[in-house]
């Protein structure tokens, strides 16, 4: 439940579209070789997606946040539709699909990294008109949060529709995906981790340093992104601004799960934008969030609400 939230991100929207799937969970000494079978811990089933990880994650720490979406005709629907209400998610946007419910089969390392295969189901049912259909809401000022886990032209063409009318655009590349010149130009905020980073301009590798991270967020910015952000995991982020850059240190904590950490600072990010923090204070807030979240196993069960991540930054600041 999110009793204990205590920001409110007043009338500002944050509409998550993006996709809905049920996380199948095994905790795993190393990734299996090929042909080989390996012996993991219990299965654990979450519900989750990067569109539900964020719209719930939005609004356990305050935001008005509603997803938009399509789930399948089976029992994982149902699921996934009460952790939304459990959550404080308008779902109202969320639609029924021919297709089974999108999954994702999560294999957890002792370190707390993971490696992630999605099968789309209904996820890959979002159409164009359904993606525009769901900004019409949408005013100057609201916020809109897209991944790469729905077909590409939908998010593309949402993002577009939402730009034009002055809407904030924040976008997580995840998972790498080539973009088109267009939809980094409707992009307010563009927010690639190390790999995503290295995969949008044209490396083998991630990122490693934040000197790296400077170059490859000014190659970003130079393809249309207004401001981005690169996510470097412990070390913090670069974010380049318009002309400003700035290096943001992270918190250091014993990481569990890392599953849903970026959904987390995505969505952190867009509520501390939309209650008036300046960028770099949402960030930091955004990354106390983030860091919360992979202390715990899972996906939404790991995001922490309001309280916990305003308790988190008082102790930081008063062991600075």
């Amino acid at each position: 439940m999110c009793d204990d939230k205590t920001g409110s991100a007043g009338r500002k929207q944050i509409l998550v579209l993006g996709s809905l799937n049920i996380d199948l969970v095994q905790r795993v000494p190393r990734i299996p070789r090929p042909g080989e079978t390996l012996k993991g811990e219990s299965l654990q089933i979450y519900a989750g997606g990067k569109g539900a990880n964020q719209a719930c994650a939005a609004a356990l720490l305050g935001g008005n946040a509603g997803l938009a979406g399509m789930l399948g005709r089976d029992t994982f629907a149902q699921r996934l539709l009460d952790e939304l209400e459990r959550a404080g998610v308008n779902s109202t946007a969320v639609g029924r699909a021919g297709a089974a419910s999108g999954t994702a089969t999560i294999f957890v390392l002792p370190n707390g990294e993971n490696s992630i295969v999605i099968s789309p189901g209904a996820n890959a049912e979002v159409s164009e008109s359904f993606a525009l259909q769901t900004v019409d809401s949408l005013e100057t000022g609201d916020y809109l949060l897209c991944q790469l886990e729905t077909p590409i032209d939908a998010v593309a063409a949402a993002m577009k529709a939402a730009y034009e009318k002055g809407v904030v655009t924040i976008l997580d590349p995840a998972p790498a995906h080539d973009l088109p010149d267009e939809l980094f130009r409707s992009t307010s905020i563009l927010t690639p981790n190390q790999t995503e980073a290295g995969f949008l301009i044209g490396s083998t590798e991630p990122v490693e340093t934040m000197q790296d991270a400077g170059r490859a967020a000014r190659t970003l910015q130079a393809r249309g992104a207004a401001t981005v952000v690169v996510k470097m995991g412990e070390q913090g982020c670069f974010v380049a601004n318009g002309t400003d850059t700035k290096e943001i240190s992270g918190f250091c904590v014993q990481a569990v799960d890392t599953t849903a950490a970026g959904d987390t600072f995505n969505a952190a990010l867009a509520v501390g934008l939309a209650e008036g923090s300046a960028l770099f204070a949402a960030i930091r807030f955004a990354q106390a969030a983030a860091a919360l979240s992979v202390t715990r196993p899972g996906a939404i069960p790991s995001m922490p609400r309001r309280s916990e991540v305003e308790a988190f930054l008082a102790s930081c600041d008063s062991r600075a």
